[in-house]
């Protein structure tokens, strides 16, 4: 497969996981339902080898669940259950911003996760994001976290992040976005970026308290973004982890 096809693949599928994920949130698929590829793969206008790759990644994040006879269902949790898990990725990030402050982050996760804030400025200079744009956002964005828990050398920290982000919504790059293709969505993810690099600041500067802070914060907001969807808010929501947009 060249490399253009691999790279239509996987935006296929990043949109079928932002497309799944919204239904869900949404209550378009009850808890329980039964969700089978070749059905979703009808529904979505796919193929089915993006769907796959899609219900697979949703069942990590623990919104599915995967079926004994095959195919899988939508797991039942409450609103507080989506707020407590990212919650507890808060606390988790930020812990691991503030040792790796204190401890010193390695030289080289450190460039690697400058380079990664680069590439996403490179796709921030566009007015706006198409599928292909955003999907590559959504993988390095997912990158920088990684090398974020990297960074305080603590692997028992890091065991237990690869637990909370398999909680509902708690993942970095658990997106849940409607009109992800506008200037608007695009300025949210400029502020968003920011914080970023504000963490990488602080973490570079030994500011254990500031790095902190700063990845708390940033799951709040992901917070008030997910309570302005599940409750209509016509506002856009503000910037952070999570851009909730509806389709129009």
């Amino acid at each position: 497969m060249s490399g253009e096809a691999v790279e239509a693949s996987s935006s296929q599928a990043v949109k079928a996981q932002l497309r799944l994920r919204e239904m869900i949130l949404a209550g378009e698929l009850a808890g329980g339902a039964r969700i089978a590829e070749v059905a979703v793969s009808e529904l979505l206008g796919v193929s089915r080898t993006p769907v796959r790759s899609a219900l697979m990644r949703l069942e990590q994040e623990g919104l599915l669940e995967g079926l004994p006879n095959g195919g899988y269902a939508v797991r039942t949790f409450s609103e507080r259950d989506v707020a407590d898990a990212i919650e507890l990725r808060g606390t988790l990030e930020g812990l691991s911003a503030r040792l790796a402050a204190e401890r010193g982050a390695p030289p080289v996760v450190l460039r690697e996760a400058r380079a990664c804030l680069r590439r996403i400025d490179e796709l921030l200079r566009d007015p706006a994001l198409d599928d292909a744009a955003f999907s590559r956002y959504v993988a390095f964005n997912e990158e920088f976290h990684r090398l974020l828990s990297e960074m305080s050398g603590s692997a028992l920290i890091a065991k237990q992040m690869e637990r909370v982000i398999n909680l509902p919504f708690a993942s970095p790059s658990g997106f849940v976005v409607v009109q992800a293709n506008s200037p608007a969505a695009r300025d949210m993810l400029l502020i968003a970026q920011d914080q970023h690099g504000q963490v990488l600041d602080a973490i570079e500067n030994r500011e254990g308290s500031r790095a902190e802070a700063l990845m708390r914060e940033h799951s709040r907001i992901a917070q008030r973004n997910l309570r302005e969807a599940l409750h209509g808010a016509q506002s856009h929501p503000l910037p952070g982890v999570q851009l909730i947009r509806r389709r129009a």
